[in-house]
């Protein structure tokens, strides 16, 4: 597996650039969310019963208000951890439903007759509303955070290389809260990220512990952080780690440790207790069962579909491409499938003929920096095809690989021969599943990722899939298409 050092981008500098605490979200979060969800709940329910001539429409109207919003509280929704956050579209149904099942009791002891379709229909637009909402702080904050606000500052304790591991990674991704603000290194090594050693304990646990509490209290006054993040390893575990995190939390102080875990989804993380041991089990990712069932059967039943449903825009695009250049219309590859089968993946073609005999030519100008081939403005496409690609359309043929089962609508992308001849071991465990027409790489920047950017997205897609996510993925891929970010 080929590695990349990540420059520090998110990396505060010194302790005294920044006073004020930046965990701080936007004041607006909080009412906002309050009012759409009261007022999304309030005004189409008071309007539908006053059109259906119900007795007390403005009570209900207030019912259904305090309901959601009551559900909304009881599922800590309007947490200041919580708020801004991404949660995807499934939580937000999932507090509807239980809005519907309140309201469905209520609807019982009150005796209330407004016909129930138009009772559902008038509590839709909570759903809607408060999803939009999300959506428009998730958005404002993700932009705050790109700029280094509204996110908890950390200080760091691990031994040298652990510590530098984990502040290269968040220092490498935006999508997260944590900027690391300083470091406690454990025992003896230099450093090399540019984040201020805020105090440094010994190797060994000292005979009077209240020196490490007292020098991580130091640290976290002196940098102002909001959280200490702790990356165990031998000199930093069991009665010491114990015995700081009685110190923090006597201070008020919130502490978090990192297991060491990468790209592992929390829904496949659950804790337990052993004989006094905290332990972190973590299941396998799904292989079988009930998902893997509703994803062949929205694969096959999706393609079958997209089949019927687009054949009129097939036959313009075949027109256009052999009015367009001489050549057929589709273009046959062949590529490695699940568990290393190959098969013969089907697209429309988008450069000249003879472009696969052109590839040696240009493989000095290859844009990318892994075994994939991609050049930005590759002279073998044509002008239809620049067209198709720009948009995605080239792919379209692919449903008849879903249909026949050699690929799936959402999995890693489909590798050539020649890549994985050069693949490791780590390469291969993206085989362990169907190459999907889009995916996680689709919806993150397609050719403008990097080769270890690419990988990465893949294995977490193969170790952490699951229904819901492929339904999620095929939501955000539409978006990316009308963005076209990294499709040439």
């Amino acid at each position: 597996m080929r590695h990349v050092h990540f420059p520090a981008q998110r990396v505060a500098g010194t302790a005294h650039e920044s006073a004020r605490r930046l965990g701080d979200k936007a004041r607006w979060y909080l009412p906002a969310a309050v009012t759409a969800d009261f007022l999304g709940a309030a005004v189409p329910v008071g309007l539908v019963f006053a059109a259906a001539q119900q007795v007390r429409p403005l009570y209900c109207a207030l019912g259904a208000a305090l309901a959601w919003t009551g559900v909304q509280l009881l599922r800590r929704r309007y947490v200041a951890r919580v708020l801004g956050e991404s949660r995807g579209v499934l939580p937000v149904v999932h507090d509807w439903l239980i809005l519907i099942g309140v309201l469905a009791v209520a609807r019982v002891v009150t005796e209330e007759d407004t016909p129930r379709l138009s009772a559902l229909g008038a509590l839709l637009p909570a759903l809607l509303i408060t999803v939009a909402c999300h959506k428009l702080t998730y958005r404002h904050l993700s932009a705050a955070r790109r700029e280094a606000h509204a996110v908890s500052r950390v200080l760091v304790i691990g031994e040298p290389d652990a510590a530098e591991d984990v502040i290269a990674h968040l220092a490498a991704r935006t999508d997260h809260p944590y900027v690391v603000v300083g470091v406690v290194p454990v025992g003896a090594g230099t450093l090399a990220s540019g984040v201020p050693v805020a105090a440094r304990l010994d190797a060994a646990m000292p005979a009077a512990p209240a020196g490490d509490s007292a020098a991580v209290l130091g640290a976290v006054s002196s940098h102002h952080a909001d959280l200490v993040l702790v990356a165990t390893g031998a000199r930093i575990a069991g009665e010491r780690l114990r015995r700081v995190a009685w110190a923090l939390h006597d201070a008020g102080l919130e502490l978090a440790v990192f297991p060491g875990l990468v790209e592992v989804s929390v829904k496949r993380l659950e804790t337990l207790s052993a004989g006094g041991l905290a332990v972190l089990r973590v299941a396998p990712p799904v292989g079988r069962g009930l998902q893997t069932l509703l994803k062949s059967v929205l694969d096959r039943a999706g393609a079958a579909a997209g089949l019927m449903l687009l054949a009129p825009m097939f036959l313009g695009i075949v027109l256009a491409i052999r009015l367009g250049s001489r050549g057929p219309a589709f273009y046959r590859q062949r590529r490695i499938g699940r568990d290393g089968i190959p098969f013969v993946m089907w697209k429309f073609r988008t450069m000249v003929v003879d472009a696969d005999a052109q590839k040696a030519e240009l493989a000095g100008s290859n844009e990318n920096d892994g075994l994939m081939f991609k050049m930005r403005r590759d002279p073998r496409v044509t002008r239809v095809g620049r067209l198709l690609r720009r948009t995605s359309m080239d792919e379209l043929p692919q449903l008849i690989n879903v249909l026949t089962g050699h690929m799936s609508l959402v999995g890693p992308r489909p590798p050539l021969p020649e890549e994985v001849a050069k693949y490791d071991e780590v390469e291969l465990r993206r085989l362990t599943v169907r190459p999907g027409m889009t995916g996680l790489w689709q919806i993150s920047g397609r050719s403008d990722l990097s080769w270890d950017e690419t990988i990465q997205l893949d294995l977490q897609y193969v170790d952490n899939w699951s229904f819901t996510s492929d339904v999620d993925v095929m939501g955000r891929t539409l978006r990316a298409v009308v963005d076209g970010r990294g499709a040439y």
